[in-house]
């Protein structure tokens, strides 16, 4: 995480810009084939299969985190940048999607599709495991602790989120769940990089609301991270209770966009958990 710059999108990070021409191209007609295919196919959208692109969301986080720490191939890098890296795993995990789906059985697509985004999850992360140990500033403590944090924050909106609109939680189930969880990871291990490892928020609108919350009395005892967490919470149940109804009468289109959601929250989350664990704050 760095600095927001003057200027920017309120909605961008810093650093987002689009890769070389080269590299555009390719990731367009990638898009492009794997967005015909599933027009042309039409795989079955179901809650299952919505939760099968988390460890794939990780694969775009893990992805990013090593581009950040300079530890991709030359050839690959412009792909590890923001937006090129949503595009290019996007695409992957789209395509494995097509894959997997015309030639496994129906009822294992979901599995399959996330234990195959698991193990280059996993072999992702344990490169940047490695590349914290050889730089020496490998700490796993407070990123773990944002991770425990976020699951209890979890059940505590969800938990509201029922009791306060019972159809929608009933309507959007796990993948309302999915979209709690991805926001609160978010704003529970953004809370631990600016209130404890000193990293800065990149995203300018995010930085507003620490800049709010640093303006208030309790700063000195709550820090800046917690209104984060409210606004980012409160957010994100919204969004699930006002999707509920296109969900109910558009399962579809409906679970695909509460996933995009999600996703805007759990790949900066995993994203900070493993850079915070790499560097250590340094």
């Amino acid at each position: 995480m760095s600095q927001p710059v003057l200027g920017q999108v309120p909605f961008l990070p810093a650093g987002f810009a689009l890769p070389p021409h080269p590299y555009l191209l390719v990731l367009t007609a990638a898009i492009a084939a794997v967005g015909f295919g599933l027009i042309r196919r039409r795989p079955p959208v179901t809650a299952a299969h919505i939760l099968a692109f988390g460890p794939w969301i990780a694969v775009g986080a893990a992805s990013h985190v090593l581009f950040v720490l300079g530890a991709l191939p030359p050839a690959i890098e412009p792909l590890g940048g923001t937006p090129a890296v949503y595009l290019t795993t996007g695409a992957i995990a789209a395509a494995a999607w097509l894959t997997i789906d015309q030639i496994g059985p129906p009822e294992r697509v979901p599995l399959a599709l996330a234990v195959l985004g698991g193990i280059i999850a996993l072999a992702l992360t344990g490169v940047i495991l490695a590349n914290g140990a050889a730089r020496g500033t490998l700490a796993v403590a407070w990123p773990l602790a944002g991770v425990l944090v976020s699951i209890p924050l979890t059940a505590i909106a969800w938990t509201i989120l029922d009791r306060q609109r019972p159809e929608a939680a009933a309507v959007t189930g796990s993948v309302g769940i999915f979209v709690l969880f991805g926001h609160a990871l978010d704003a529970a291990t953004t809370a631990v990089g600016v209130d404890i490892l000193g990293f800065g928020e990149r995203t300018p609108l995010s930085q507003a609301i620490l800049s709010i919350a640093e303006s208030l009395p309790t700063e000195a005892i709550l820090g800046t991270g917690w209104l984060f967490i409210l606004v980012k919470l409160g957010l994100a149940g919204a969004i699930v209770v006002l999707f509920a109804e296109y969900v109910e009468t558009e399962p579809t289109e409906g679970r695909l966009l509460l996933g995009f959601i999600a996703a805007v929250g759990l790949g900066p989350g995993i994203h900070n958990v493993l850079l915070f664990i790499a560097t250590g704050g340094a």
